[in-house]
C-alpha cells in the first residue's frame, strides 16, 4: 500500500474526491489530484497525518490495521481542509486527536495551519504552507491558496512564519500533502523555498 520510507514511516498517495482540474497554474483550485498522506508507528503509537482512504478499500484496511495492530492510534491532520477520511479513521480506530509523544506540533496559527515534526525521522510535515512543484522544487504555496484563509496574508509573511517556526530544525525529508515528497536534502530544499524571491 503505503512506500514505506524508512523503518516506521510511510507515505501514500489517493486521489482526492474533492479534485477538479484547474485551468489556472496559480488558481486555490490548483493541486495535484493526488495527495500525499503519512503513517508514522512506534512501539506504542501509530499516527496518522492527514489521511485519505484510497478507492481499493479492503487492501488498503488491511494493511492499515496490520500496522496499527497493538498500539495506540491518532489522527492528526495540518490544515481543516484536510479533514479527508479522518472520521473514518477515529472511528475504525477509537484514534485520538492529538499527537503522542515523538510527534511535535508547529502551529502557524496566522495562516490556519500546524506543521508536524518527527524528530527520530528528522521529517516534516506540512499542510499547504509548503509544496512541491511539478519540477520538482519545494516552494511556498501560491498567494491565491493565502487569499483562501485571509486576503491580508501575504507569501512574505509566510515566508517569515516559517524561518521562525523552523529555526533549528535539521530537516532530511519534507513530506508533502500536494507534489512528490523530498527524499533528500531536505535541509538544502527548505532553504530554497524559504529564499527571499
Amino acid at each position: 500500500m503505503g512506500e514505506q520510507i524508512r523503518p516506521g514511516l510511510w507515505r501514500w498517495s489517493a486521489p482526492h474526491p474533492d479534485w477538479r482540474p484547474s485551468e489556472r497554474d496559480d488558481a486555490p483550485t490548483s493541486w495535484p489530484r493526488e495527495v500525499g498522506c503519512v503513517l508514522h508507528r512506534t512501539e506504542s503509537d501509530a499516527v496518522f497525518i492527514d489521511p485519505l482512504a484510497p478507492g481499493d478499500g479492503p487492501a488498503f484496511w488491511a494493511w492499515a490495521d496490520e500496522l496499527c495492530q497493538g498500539r495506540a492510534v491518532s489522527v492528526l491532520e495540518t490544515i481543516h481542509y484536510h479533514r479527508r477520511s479522518r472520521e473514518e479513521f477515529l472511528a475504525r480506530y477509537g484514534a485520538a486527536t492529538t499527537a503522542p509523544a515523538g510527534v511535535l506540533a508547529l502551529p502557524l496559527p496566522a495562516f490556519g495551519e500546524t506543521l508536524l515534526w518527527i524528530p527520530v525521522h528528522r521529517a516534516l510535515v506540512p499542510g499547504d504552507t509548503l509544496i512541491c512543484g511539478a519540477d520538482g522544487e519545494l516552494r511556498i504555496c501560491p498567494q491565491s491558496w493565502l487569499d483562501c484563509i485571509d486576503r491580508r496574508l501575504t507569501r512574505a509573511g509566510l515566508r517569515a512564519a516559517l524561518v521562525s517556526e523552523l529555526a533549528g530544525l535539521e530537516v532530511e525529508l519534507v513530506l508533502v500533502s500536494h507534489g512528490e515528497p523530498v527524499l533528500q536534502g531536505g535541509a538544502a530544499a527548505l532553504a530554497g523555498a524559504l529564499r527571499e524571491p
